[in-house]
């Protein structure tokens, strides 16, 4: 039976657990087994879908010490040999990953988007020169396959009510890495544009009126978005910026505006149910995408639907 090996983030709790979709799609119809394995306060959010979960918790261990964290990694894959190892490609999984295939000694496929099978083996998609293609990565080296995931790709519904067993580990020995926190400071309240429902969206349509798309997001509780043209103007932050390069949203209502729709954008569009087009070309790959095509101009479509919902405020449909 093939074994899968999961690194659950405690700050990104569900993007870990999603990981099992990734394992669901990896082995299809094969039999295996998933182990989640978690560091720290444990007790906190229940963790479900997997069918072993390993608590790590040592009085040693720092959460923030990849050095630690990497060496009672080693120690689990090496007691139990499992055929794969997830990561989340959360900011710590970026940095835990690659220190970890290094200790391996195996191989490691970054930043996964898709996976797939090519003539019996399994073949791991992820974006390659700066989003501008998909590359098809086939493994044939030694166990384990090792890959860290793109947040919010994959999303995994437990379908039959696993009964998650847990086990407690306690490592015999744990390293120093040498890291201390010297200071502690609050981290600015900022949006993910991962959590939000609707987004409004601008591309290179809208260069020039992009901070008219903040009124409108506003209006409908949604945030802002951009492509990668808008961010390369300077104009948005990449935190904000949908596509292969940037994020994987799955908002409800997707409102793109001035967006052409290249297959880097598209590729950052998971499970949209809603999606308006506003453009002056009725052809732009995007439009093909949309539930409504709306043609012409930018600022004109934010101004009328702004005054189409204060108008209609209060009212009950």
């Amino acid at each position: 039976m093939k074994s899968c090996l999961i690194y659950i983030d405690h700050k990104e709790i569900q993007n870990s657990i999603d990981l099992l979709e990734v394992a669901r799609q990896m082995f299809q119809d094969e039999p295996y087994e998933t182990t989640g394995v978690e560091f720290g306060n444990q007790d906190v959010t229940p963790i479900e879908g997997f069918d072993y979960l390993i608590q790590v918790h040592h009085p040693k261990i720092k959460l923030y010490d990849q050095v630690a964290v990497t060496d009672v990694m080693v120690q689990i894959q090496e007691a139990n040999a499992y055929d794969c190892i997830l990561i989340p490609a959360t900011y710590y999984g970026r940095i835990l990953a690659p220190r970890l295939s290094m200790h391996l000694g195996v191989g490691l496929v970054a930043d996964v988007t898709a996976i797939g099978h090519y003539n019996n083996d399994l073949e791991m998609i992820r974006p390659a020169f700066s989003g501008r293609i998909m590359a098809g990565i086939v493994s044939r080296s030694q166990s384990p396959i090792m890959m860290s995931i793109r947040q919010g790709v994959f999303h995994y519904e437990d379908q039959n009510n696993k009964v998650t067993k847990t086990m407690k580990y306690v490592p015999t020995q744990v390293k120093d890495g040498g890291i201390s926190c010297l200071s502690v400071k609050k981290k600015e309240q900022i949006y993910d544009i991962r959590e939000s429902d609707v987004l409004v969206s601008g591309g290179g349509g809208v260069v020039k009126s992009f901070h008219h798309l903040e009124k409108l997001a506003t209006k409908l509780g949604g945030q802002v978005s951009a492509s990668r043209k808008i961010v390369d103007q300077g104009l948005a932050t990449r935190s904000i910026q949908v596509g292969q390069s940037g994020k994987t949203v799955s908002p409800k209502l997707y409102i793109a505006i001035g967006i052409y729709g290249s297959i880097q954008h598209v590729e950052g569009l998971k499970n949209v149910p809603h999606m308006i087009s506003v453009n002056i070309n009725r052809d732009a790959p995007i439009c093909s995408l949309s539930d409504i095509v709306v043609e012409g101009d930018a600022v004109a479509f934010i101004d009328g639907l702004m005054k189409k919902i204060e108008e209609n405020e209060g009212t009950v449909l």
